[in-house]
């Protein structure tokens, strides 16, 4: 595929070539994070960079439900063209955690239906696909809060994220530091609730990088805010 303009590539094609890229090691990595596919994200970044913006393309690699063609498909796909009850649906079918997390930061939240997606999905039932709920909820706390109910969400995230699922319980755990990163007049509840539900409390943590206990993201987060 080396040759091929980037509107001639076909499905079968980049499969060809995304199995060239499968990298035993990558694999091994990405296993351990719940995700299925050897390829390394930096090379699968540079193939998007070649086939650009291809919805179509895009719309065949989803369909192959192959972890690395859908990670690639969210690369190259027009994210507002996509209807709402397609995003849905693809979300549902989102069966790792990279491609939940990419089809929910690199596509639904460009997309014009992503509001009324965040209001069905918060409220969902599958704790995975309330996680992508709490996922847009968190992004609205940072950059458009008006008409958020912080209080509320600070009431739901007290009495709910000690026992929530995984997935869930980081999604909350998000909002949390969030809110007391961005809000002033919550930080001090945010801090308290962080600091007495000890969610991720002993996670361990690389050095350089910032732990994702609530308490201690909130603090690190306003410290270099404030040395600005």
């Amino acid at each position: 595929m080396a040759g091929t303009t980037p509107t001639e590539a076909t499905v079968a094609e980049v499969l060809q070539e995304l199995a060239g890229l499968e990298d035993p090691k990558a694999r091994a990595v990405n296993e351990k994070h719940g995700d299925d596919h050897g390829v390394n994200l930096g090379k699968l970044r540079a193939l998007a960079k070649r086939l650009k913006t291809q919805q179509e393309l895009a719309r065949g690699l989803w369909e192959t439900d192959d972890t690395a063609a859908r990670l690639l498909a969210l690369l190259i796909c027009r994210p507002k063209a996509f209807e709402r009850d397609e995003l849905d649906a693809m979300l549902r079918e989102a069966r790792t955690p990279k491609v939940h997390d990419w089809l929910v930061n690199y596509v639904v939240k460009k997309n014009p239906h992503a509001e009324e997606l965040r209001l069905a999905w918060f409220a969902d039932p599958d704790p995975v696909v309330a996680s992508a709920g709490w996922a847009l909820t968190t992004e609205r706390v940072a950059k458009q809060p008006e008409g958020l109910d912080l209080a509320g969400l600070l009431d739901v995230i007290e009495a709910e994220m000690k026992d929530a699922p995984q997935r869930l319980q980081w999604a909350m755990n998000h909002c949390l530091a969030q809110i007391g990163i961005e809000h002033a007049e919550y930080r001090a509840r945010a801090l308290a609730i962080g600091e007495r539900l000890e969610v991720l409390k002993d996670y361990p943590t690389s050095p350089g990088c910032t732990s994702p206990f609530a308490p201690v993201w909130i603090n690190e987060m306003v410290r270099r805010q404030d040395g600005k």
